[in-house]
């Protein structure tokens, strides 16, 4: 195949390999004792790449090398490290209504074809397009809505800054203005603050893994008490690699607070989006993670003299309530304090001794009113009345049985007991 071939042509290699081959092209599976020539093997797939059809693919062009109308080109995953060969005969370029060349982001209607004679696997290229503005935003867009369903730029995800950061770690360019502005302004407003900077690529296609790994990396780091991402500004197009998927959700997957400082107000790349701090500039974005010194001085200053006035009125305040309270008439004198307690005490003592009387009282009448049940009750009353009570041993005599004749018998007056003997049954016993 020559420079100036055309891709719809026949290929001359065919015709004299069916002629060569003959009937082992017409056989079955090749054999160690009957092998496919090379030829045939060549043209098998030649004829299955060219079944394959056209395919629209996207990338970046690295080569662009026109020889005599036809072109040779490279074209380049935007984000994987893969390449391939592109090929654009001449009748095709000749139809091409934009120039490209190395560095453009295309999109291109290509077909593989396997060259046989060389041995050699291209992609022809039939119609390229570059990747307008207006694509990439719409892509751009669709991102955004995909994230943002998901969840990825609720505030509620966003971490809080720490108040002082003793270690702040930086992604920027070497050398970078966005670097100076970070550090210089930082260092003034709170000159004992460190930095750890990675430095990475900030536009072109290495941005975003090279962003994407240095972030995780400063997370990994637990030093690091907050994340600055620091660019000075640019395009649309040189701004994308912030707007990079992968790069996004790492971003969110942080642990430690980020902050956006791409350095840009028109356009929004979709780091702002999950970053707990969107700044507009790399300097603002030192101002705000930073304190002032000096303005955290004055606020002491000022925090302390709020206080000594606070407390020097509090004081006053007291004092002028003692003061009144000493100025009042029951303050005068404190003589009326002991009086009228004396008189408390007086009436109280009086009104104790009462109570005591006239509870003692109450006690009399009802041991009196006691006295005089017991003594109802009591067998000593039967017995100051005449009355006896006559034991015989241990059993009291409650007839004449119980006092056989010669029985000893014990008689209990109400002055004492006496013995006698019994002469048994009387005559005045007997007739009762």
């Amino acid at each position: 195949m020559t420079d100036s071939a055309d891709p719809v042509s026949a290929d001359p290699v065919s015709a004299e390999t069916d002629a060569r081959t003959g009937s082992a092209a017409r056989s079955g599976a090749a054999t160690a004792e009957s092998p496919w020539p090379v030829a045939r093997l060549g043209n098998e797939l030649h004829n299955y790449i060219a079944r394959l059809g056209a395919v629209w693919v996207e990338g970046e062009l690295t080569q662009w090398n026109d020889r005599r109308g036809n072109v040779y080109a490279k074209l380049k995953d935007l984000e994987a490290d893969v390449y391939l060969d592109l090929k654009v005969w001449s009748s095709t370029a000749a139809k091409l209504a934009d120039e490209f060349k190395a560095g453009d982001r295309i999109v291109a209607l290509v077909k593989p074809d396997y060259w046989v004679a060389g041995g050699q696997l291209s992609m022809i290229g039939y119609e390229l397009r570059h990747v307008g503005l207006g694509d990439l935003l719409e892509r751009l867009e669709r991102l955004r809505r995909q994230l943002a369903g998901e969840g990825l730029f609720d505030a509620s995800r966003r971490k809080r800054l720490p108040f002082l950061p003793h270690l702040i770690g930086l992604v920027t360019g070497r050398d970078s203005d966005a670097e100076k502005d970070v550090k210089t302004n930082a260092r003034l407003r709170w000159p004992e603050v460190q930095f750890r900077t990675v430095y990475t690529a900030v536009q072109g296609e290495r941005a975003a893994a090279e962003v994407t790994a240095a972030i995780r990396q400063l997370d990994a780091d637990p030093e690091v008490d907050v994340i600055i991402v620091a660019r000075g500004g640019g395009d649309f197009l040189n701004l994308l690699p912030f707007s990079d998927e992968t790069l996004v959700r790492a971003a969110a997957a942080l642990s430690t607070p980020l902050v956006s400082a791409i350095g840009h107000e028109a356009d929004r790349p979709l780091l702002d989006e999950v970053a707990s701090l969107r700044a507009s500039t790399p300097t603002d974005a030192a101002k705000r993670v930073v304190p002032d010194v000096e303005e955290e001085r004055a606020l002491i200053a000022e925090a302390r003299a709020r206080m000594h006035k606070r407390l020097l009125t509090l004081v006053a305040t007291e004092a002028d309530r003692i003061a009144q309270l000493r100025s009042r008439p029951a303050l005068q004198t404190t003589g009326w304090i002991v009086d009228s307690r004396a008189e408390d005490l007086a009436r109280w003592v009086v009104r104790g001794s009462e109570l005591a009387n006239l509870t003692v009282e109450r006690a009399e009448v009802t041991v009196r009113e006691l006295a005089a049940r017991l003594r109802t009750l009591s067998p000593k009353s039967t017995l100051e009345r005449g009355y006896a009570i006559v034991q015989a041993g241990d059993r009291a005599v409650r007839t004449v049985a119980d006092a056989p004749a010669g029985a000893e018998l014990s008689v209990t007056v109400a002055d004492g007991a006496f013995a006698a003997e019994s002469r048994g049954q009387s005559a005045v016993g007997a007739q009762k």
